[in-house]
């Protein structure tokens, strides 16, 4: 009977314990590459036990949202951050942490991009001369239309077109 428990039993963290297990402290959420997803904060209840697979993931950003053995899905409004252009619309119609650039930029023209800012076409001249930025007697022209550049026009005196400026009367 003495040498039925004559073994050893050796953790990787340097607990032994003789004639039975031996109970290695095991943190899963210890190891360099963590179980948990971006944004998520994991927690190992049992690290005292030899039990695995009790972790739990939990959503930095919202708390109620957690998982058991896996990566939680969390929520992420990505246009939170402003990715698209001035005067674009953005929305993002799933807000799903795992739904990465789903979101949609659209112009006031109607232009929409999905998960980039969206380049709309700005005239600032348009197409009526008294809405013109440039004062009577000059002509507007707006070189790049088809950019999101604003401040890149230029008005021309009618009378002497070697008169410019840009950005300007």
């Amino acid at each position: 009977l003495a040498s039925l428990l004559d073994f050893t039993c050796t953790c990787g963290n340097g607990v032994v314990a003789t004639g039975a297990a031996a109970v290695c402290e095991v943190d899963e959420c210890a190891s360099s590459a963590s179980p948990c997803g971006v944004d998520q904060t994991c927690s190992d209840p049992n690290t005292a036990s030899n039990m695995l697979h009790d972790f739990t993931c939990t959503c930095n950003n919202d708390p109620a949202l957690s998982a058991v053995d896996g990566p939680a899905t969390c929520n992420k409004d990505e246009c939170a951050s402003d990715p698209c252009g001035a005067g674009q619309t953005c929305n993002d119609p799933v807000k799903e942490l795992n739904s990465i650039h789903d979101y949609t930029c659209t112009c006031s023209n109607g232009v929409i991009v999905t998960g980039a800012s969206a380049v709309c076409e700005t005239d600032e001249c348009g197409s009526d001369p008294s809405s013109s930025p440039c004062g009577m007697g000059q002509t507007c022209e707006d070189p790049d239309k088809a950019s999101n550049k604003l401040h890149d026009f230029v008005c021309t005196c009618d009378n002497d077109s070697n008169l410019k400026s840009t950005d300007g009367p």
